[in-house]
């Protein structure tokens, strides 16, 4: 067997690590004698996170026991029938045995394959008007979106992730210093994008930009903060924002506070337990979005608004609003001390 599988006591850290390293959008459980056990998704992982699981927790607890399968010895087009009729990507094969074969994925089969990454947005929107005072003087002749990291514009590496994920259409808005950002983008065909720009007269905050789009998006869009850094599949966002019939979805991430006492666990004056230095993670919003279109409504005209006021206004609405967790790098260069571990994160890339 030459396809990486879990073996029973792997963790949600080895299933994303197979997942990402076979990029079959599951990975098999098998037990010693290869037969399949589950198998688990990317999406199996983010809702596990959702659910309060560490990374090194057991990948069995959060793994799909009865997966739809695939028969050995199937022709293609039978493969392909079971995928479309489930609604499903990915299926494991197994032998009549119950031992596991391999994954098909629908993109093996050219005639079938549908679109699935980021190419299904209507178009993208980096918020890049921001000064990052706190990071002057570095910001002083150039605004925080263009600050090199790792020999490479954050911006642009925005951009060209973007790219890679098949997102075609990206709007840059743009207010501190904006003209060295259009000088360095241009109209994007250097990048194999389309960019265009929505220059903000006044600061907009977070979310105000959008209502400098030119015309209401025919689809999904992705809001992306313009000093946020990160590894994450766009694709798969969109999968999963679709999954959940959502109208927002907010992008977050994990983040741990170790407490460093002993903590009291108390009734009154009586001390009932004390945990010695806990921890406590906590989901935090990444600044990245999908929006549906009619959420743009909400949105006044070239008034300063922020995104969270939107979230808020959308959910006061009965809109749908749906989180999804990122177990992906991500950084947020919004002080010199997140700058400084962006720049070893990707020193350390260019030598590995």
């Amino acid at each position: 067997m030459t396809e990486p599988v879990l073996a029973p006591d792997a963790t949600l850290r080895d299933a994303i690590r197979v997942i990402e390293q076979t990029r079959r959008l599951i990975a098999a459980v098998v037990d010693e004698k290869g037969q399949l056990l589950g198998i688990l998704s990317d999406g199996d992982v983010r809702r596990a996170i959702l659910a309060g699981r560490e990374l090194d927790s057991p990948a069995r607890h959060a793994m799909t026991r009865t997966p739809i399968i695939g028969p050995a010895g199937a022709r293609h087009e039978e493969l392909v029938d079971i995928m479309m009729s489930r609604g499903v990507a990915a299926i494991p094969v197994v032998d009549e045995a119950g031992r596991f074969i391999r994954v098909v994925h629908a993109s093996d089969f050219e005639d079938r394959r549908e679109a699935t990454g980021g190419e299904r947005f209507a178009a993208a929107i980096v918020m890049a008007g921001g000064e990052g005072r706190r990071l002057r003087p570095l910001t002083l002749d150039r605004p925080k979106p263009m600050i090199d990291i790792g020999g490479v514009p954050l911006l642009e590496r925005q951009v060209r992730g973007m790219a890679q994920s098949g997102l075609k259409r990206i709007f840059i808005s743009t207010n501190y210093l904006g003209h060295m950002i259009e000088s360095h983008f241009g109209d994007g065909s250097d990048f194999g994008v389309e960019i265009r720009y929505l220059r903000e007269a006044k600061r907009l905050g977070t979310a105000g930009a959008l209502s400098l789009l030119p015309k209401l998006p025919q689809g999904p869009i992705l809001v992306v903060n313009g000093d946020v850094l990160t590894r994450s599949d766009f694709g798969k966002l969109l999968v999963f924002h679709e999954e959940t019939d959502a109208d927002i979805t907010v992008s977050a991430m994990v983040h741990r506070v170790e407490i460093p006492f002993g903590v009291l666990k108390i009734d009154g004056h009586r001390v009932l337990d004390i945990e010695e230095k806990p921890s406590q993670s906590f989901l935090c919003n990444a600044g990245i979005y999908v929006l549906v279109p009619e959420t743009l409504k909400l949105i006044p005209a070239e008034t300063a608004i922020d995104m969270t006021d939107v979230i808020a206004a959308a959910m006061a609405a009965g809109m749908r609003v749906s989180v999804f967790p990122i177990h992906e790098y991500w950084a947020d260069i919004g002080s010199p001390a997140d700058l400084e571990l962006a720049l070893a994160e990707f020193s350390e890339a260019t030598t590995r």
